[in-house]
């Protein structure tokens, strides 16, 4: 891993976060470039972790061993189709909603040799403070010590795990893509109600957000499931159960069920639009 070049087009977030993670594992600065048209984005890269940055992707490309495709899904046909990839070199693109057999075909256009290694994550927002969570899917070209690469790439900024099926990307969207905005919505509705009942604005958000802290503290280090540890903590007759009851009563799981399915279907709906 400390051997790789490793080069980003695009500067913005996700980028940032992920080449903040690679210099936190180790990974050495010098190993790290990246491209993108914003030269005020690429000088605060610069600033910050001490990377090489220049505007020409194709300059990055040649320079570099993985390739990290880190734009919107709006320009990525544009930039694809504007370079001249190599074989041997790993693309592991991180574009929300875009399949590997676009990318594969946008890029192959100007290959000079034959099919290339595309592996496509899909990352969350948490990943900005290196607890983030992605799923990675391999096209059939990319070899064991490519996915080793990209799989050390995503985990530097938290979990990350295989899915042996592309199609379930887009569950990966719904469950974790989007995942984070439904934990905050969750969480103004507590603040909200927390209000009602009469707590005062800083009260309110301090006890939702340490007790969702706490709640996902516990899921992951206590090995039990969540069905579990939602029963251990709802006594017969209590204030818990009762509040657990509404919900219910409400359709709270059918609910959630079509909110995943909905981004899910939208998820599809993109890869549509932005794919051809």
């Amino acid at each position: 891993m400390n051997t790789l070049k490793i080069g980003f087009i695009g500067a913005g977030n996700m980028a940032r976060s992920l080449i903040g993670g690679l210099i936190a594992s180790g990974l050495p600065a010098n190993n790290i470039q990246a491209s993108a048209p914003d030269r005020e984005h690429l000088q605060a890269l610069a600033n910050d972790f001490s990377i090489r940055t220049t505007t020409d992707n194709q300059a990055l490309l040649d320079r570099c061993d993985v390739i990290v495709l880190a734009v919107k899904p709006q320009v990525l046909k544009q930039i694809c189709q504007a370079l001249r990839p190599a074989q041997g070199s790993l693309y592991l693109s991180i574009v929300a909603g875009i399949p590997t057999s676009s990318i594969r075909h946008w890029l192959e256009q100007k290959a000079e040799t034959g099919p290339l290694a595309i592996i496509r994550a899909m990352p969350n927002t948490p990943a900005l403070l290196q607890t983030g969570a992605s799923a990675l899917y391999a096209n059939p070209h990319a070899s064991e010590a490519q996915r080793e690469s990209a799989e050390a790439i995503m985990r530097a900024v938290g979990l990350a795990l295989w899915v042996k099926d592309e199609t379930q990307m887009d569950a990966v969207t719904a469950l974790s893509g989007s995942g984070p905005a439904y934990h905050f919505l969750f969480m103004e509705a507590m603040i909200s109600a927390a209000r009602e009942l009469g707590l005062n604005e800083a009260n309110a958000r301090l006890l939702t957000i340490q007790t969702a802290f706490g709640a996902a503290k516990m899921a992951l280090e206590i090995n039990e499931n969540p069905a579990t540890l939602r029963q251990n903590v709802t006594s017969p007759g209590g204030t818990t159960e009762r509040a657990i009851q509404t919900f219910q009563e409400g359709g709270f799981e059918k609910l959630v069920t079509a909110a995943l399915s909905a981004a899910r279907d939208r998820a599809r709906e993109l890869a549509e639009e932005l794919g051809q």
